[in-house]
């Protein structure tokens, strides 16, 4: 009996051998965050990671985000080796929050038809961004999907697990009125903002990813990719002295919707609006967009990309800690009685 020719994956949409080509590609960026504790090879079902001694009362800290509408601007500037970066920058803040520290990434990046060279891209960003926060790239997936997504077009997600010492978690029980907020620069929008900043962009402006941001000497991908970036460099060792009481990683939602969520009962927090300098990029999308000042607030971090909780007393200790690793910081406001966020 002979084989009729029929149907295969690859008629449908799915091609097998070029995913087993990325999947090649893909080890080596892997297999240069593995550390000590990893315990398994990429390709098996199930990654493996021994939990690290030298903690008294471990607990695991988890937590799984994605990069959003930003993807369009890497599809459009046809760049695709900052957004790994960005997936895994955000998650580490997320954990860092609760005074945890990564010790391993997952990645989920789902595609219509497999690129294999944007797939490296995308992977090629997310290993770089493990080795620099330290913590090991333990498993993925990649999953072809064809007729769900558009041609060129993907989603990225990512999962990241840490630890701390439960007498070290973050959990707004050490808050107290009149403590110091300090906060910490972003490197721009980050990861929350970009339906808005790219209706203002693209169709209000009439804009190209080449074409430079009015008042800016940056084209738009250039200050529309840049990364978010990881504030563990930063706060690492003022982590270590106990001096945070708190932190806020200011994502969707700004600094009224994020700041809250590091505060204790009955807390709130009163912002001098004048103790720093909105970056121009933000300015200008306001201006553009004739964006009323509260939903610039609501929507974008507004050059705040971390705010650090401290006592009065401790705030200068904290302050030199920052600027040790390199960070520039400023007294942004403090804790009050209340609920909700002031500005003044």
């Amino acid at each position: 009996m002979s084989d009729v020719e029929g149907l295969s994956y690859r008629s449908a949409g799915v091609d097998l051998d070029a995913a087993d080509r990325a999947k090649g590609a893909l080890k080596e960026l892997v297999a240069r965050t593995r550390d000590e504790n990893t315990l398994s090879e990429m390709g098996l079902f199930g990654g493996l990671y021994a939990v690290p001694g030298g903690v008294g009362d471990p607990v695991l800290v988890s937590s799984a985000d994605g990069v959003g509408t930003k993807l369009k601007i890497a599809f459009l500037a046809g760049r695709h080796d900052t957004v790994g970066r960005d997936l895994v920058n955000h998650c580490v803040n997320d954990i860092l929050v609760q005074g945890a520290t990564p010790l391993f990434f997952l990645d989920y990046l789902a595609t219509g038809r497999l690129e294999e060279g944007v797939v490296t891209e995308v992977v090629k960003g997310v290993a770089q961004a493990c080795l620099e926060n330290g913590c090991a790239l333990l498993g993925g997936e990649t999953a072809e999907m064809p007729d769900f997504y558009s041609r060129g077009e993907y989603d990225l997600a990512g999962f990241i697990v840490g630890i701390v010492d439960r007498r070290d978690i973050l959990d707004g029980s050490r808050v107290r009125a009149r403590d110091v907020l300090i906060g910490l620069g972003s490197t721009g929008l980050h990861t929350n903002g970009y339906s808005l900043a790219r209706k203002i962009v693209f169709d209000v402006l009439g804009l190209s990813v080449e074409d430079l941001v009015p008042g800016l000497e940056r084209t738009v991908q250039e200050a529309l990719l840049a990364v978010h970036r990881s504030y563990l460099p930063s706060v690492r060792q003022a982590l270590l002295t106990g001096r945070v009481h708190g932190l806020a990683h200011i994502t969707g939602g700004g600094i009224p919707g994020n700041l809250p969520r590091a505060l204790g009962p009955g807390q709130g927090a009163r912002i001098d609006t004048g103790s720093w300098e909105v970056p121009p990029l933000f300015r200008a999308l306001q201006d553009a967009g004739k964006v009323m000042t509260e939903e610039m607030f609501r929507v974008f971090n507004m050059g705040v990309g971390m705010i650090v909780i401290s006592s009065r007393e401790q705030a200068d200790a904290v302050a030199n800690e920052l600027a040790a690793s390199g960070e520039r910081s400023w007294i942004l406001g403090e804790v009050v009685e209340g609920v909700g966020v002031e500005f003044v």
